[in-house]
Order: C-alpha cells, then structure tokens, then sequence
C-alpha cells in the first residue's frame, strides 16, 4: 500500500459555513460524522476515503498572520473534475477569488477564500501523465 493522506484536521470559527464552502466547491462532499463535545462542534466532511475533519472553537482573539510568509498552512489543494464549475458555483455563492491559472498545459487551479479568510486550492488535471501533471518548469 502506498501512503496518502486521510484527512486534514481544521479549525473554523463556524461549521455551518465551513460546510457551506467546502460543499458548494464539492458538492459530493457528505458528512462522514458529526458532534459535539464539551469544548467544540466537529464534523468530518468527505469522501469514504478522505476528508477534511473540521472542528469549531471559541477564539477569543483572532490569530494575525502573514500567508507565505509566517508559520502556518497556506492553502488545501483538493483534485476536483471541473475547476472552473467549481469555480463558478464559487462565485456565485459569493466566496473570494484569489486567483485562476490557466497558465499550465496540463493543470487548471483555482483559488478560493472561505468565510474564515482561509485559501483552498482546486485543481483540474487536464492529462493522466504523472510527468506532465508534475512538471513545475513550466
């Protein structure tokens, strides 16, 4: 078996909204579970493979950091079939735009912000060759 990863552990200020973004870009996306416990809400969202397991805190200050720049996690890239549908449904929903790149002839990436001001990452593999897929020359 090879590694992969499972699933990414989140914290957003609101569930429902996080939800809300994650399934207006994947719309497969289902709830896996769901819960609360005596400090916070938790959802996990996904595939029966992977998700991303989400969970809601109080934060009593909001945490100020430059993206690229500080220690962090910048964006989740996720491999969707139609970048720019999802990147529609996106914009229709009203979600931030960072940027679409069209640029590579082998890839399609949007680049979306949710509710929290965090960046995910939507990609479209235009071929099946790993080589072309991995070429960062370009």
């Amino acid at each position: 078996m090879s590694s992969y990863v499972e699933h990414a552990n989140i914290t957003v200020t609101n569930l429902d909204n996080a939800i809300q973004f994650l399934q207006t870009a994947m719309p497969e996306f289902s709830i896996r579970g769901s819960g609360q416990n005596d400090d916070y809400g938790w959802c996990h969202l996904g595939t029966d493979t992977s998700y991303i397991a989400l969970q809601e805190v109080v934060i009593d200050k909001a945490v100020e950091r430059v993206p690229y720049r500080q220690l962090g996690i910048n964006h989740i890239g996720f491999v969707v079939d139609d970048a720019e549908g999802t990147a529609e449904r996106l914009r229709e929903a009203g979600y931030q735009e960072a940027s679409f790149d069209k640029s590579h002839p082998a890839r399609k990436r949007a680049y979306f912000f949710d509710s929290d001001g965090m960046e995910w990452e939507f990609i479209e593999y235009l071929t099946d060759s790993i080589e072309s897929r991995n070429d960062y020359l370009l």
